[in-house]
């Protein structure tokens, strides 16, 4: 089985991928440098499954993979993983914190550590990047006095020194991360969480008829986030994850909100690992 990640090795999506398949015997990991690449290769059949960030406990939603997940691509969620968040800030050995002119991560990482920034390196200048994993490899190849926030795991792969650790604003960040694969099952068990796509048509309270199907059939909604449509202003698409110790309520409230809406994507049910 061929698993497809946010690379490179070191990447927090890389550690989630590594959780996920300690429960699996042949595997093959293989890192892509971006989160659109890693679900299309799924959707294409170059890899089995594909492991994704989705959403982080201070920043909320990664827009990259909401937007594919609904827009893009035609793949189902199979797990999500929950993990911890530790940031570190590292730079080539030898190298102080008072003379980086740099620091490069992936834009969540440097949010996520936005007051930290501030408060000890307001003047240095902040560089975007596609991974943190990717950052600290191209600090490790570059003789300025460049930093990094990353994981342990990639300041050591990559040679780099902790400068400091536990930088993230908030000690609870935590992160969730989806394994999406192409199968679909045609009889789903709707046993765990269970995430739906939908849009309504453009009239008073059809939202409202939605939300009071959930709550009718006693389904705990534990996200709904609106989504723009991307090709006319004013128009979205509604995220919902769904919860209930009742598979069949789930299922017949799914059919129910999938005949009241205008557009509707099951996107999947599924187990939680933590």
């Amino acid at each position: 089985m061929k698993i497809g990640y946010l690379g490179p090795e070191g990447t927090f999506t890389h550690q989630a991928a590594l959780k996920y398949t300690k429960r699996l015997e042949n595997f093959e990991l293989v890192a892509f440098p971006v989160i659109t690449d890693v679900l299309q290769a799924v959707e294409n059949g170059y890899v089995d499954q594909g492991v994704v960030p989705f959403e982080n406990s201070i920043e909320g939603t990664v827009t990259f993979t909401i937007d594919s997940l609904i827009f893009d691509v035609d793949v189902v969620i199979e797990a999500e993983i929950i993990n911890p968040i530790r940031h570190n800030l590292v730079a080539k050995k030898g190298t102080k914190a008072k003379d980086l002119v740099k620091i490069l991560s992936h834009p969540q990482a440097l949010a996520q550590c936005k007051k930290y920034l501030e408060a000890k390196f307001k003047n240095v200048e902040k560089i975007q990047f596609g991974s943190t994993a990717g950052a600290a490899k191209t600090i490790s190849e570059n003789m300025e006095a460049w930093g990094a926030i990353c994981t342990a795991d990639a300041a050591e792969a990559f040679g780099l020194e902790i400068l400091e650790e536990d930088i993230q604003d908030e000690n609870h960040n935590k992160t969730r991360f989806l394994v999406v694969s192409k199968k679909y099952n045609a009889n789903p068990k709707y046993e765990g969480k269970t995430s739906i796509v939908f849009s309504t048509e453009d009239k008073p309270g059809e939202l409202y008829k939605i939300l009071d199907i959930i709550s009718i059939w006693d389904l705990n909604m534990t996200k709904i986030e609106s989504r723009p449509m991307k090709n006319e202003l004013g128009k979205y698409v509604f995220y919902v994850d769904m919860e209930s110790s009742n598979a069949a309520d789930i299922r017949d409230a799914i059919k129910m909100i999938e005949r009241k809406t205008a557009f509707f994507k099951y996107l999947g049910t599924y187990y939680t690992l933590k």
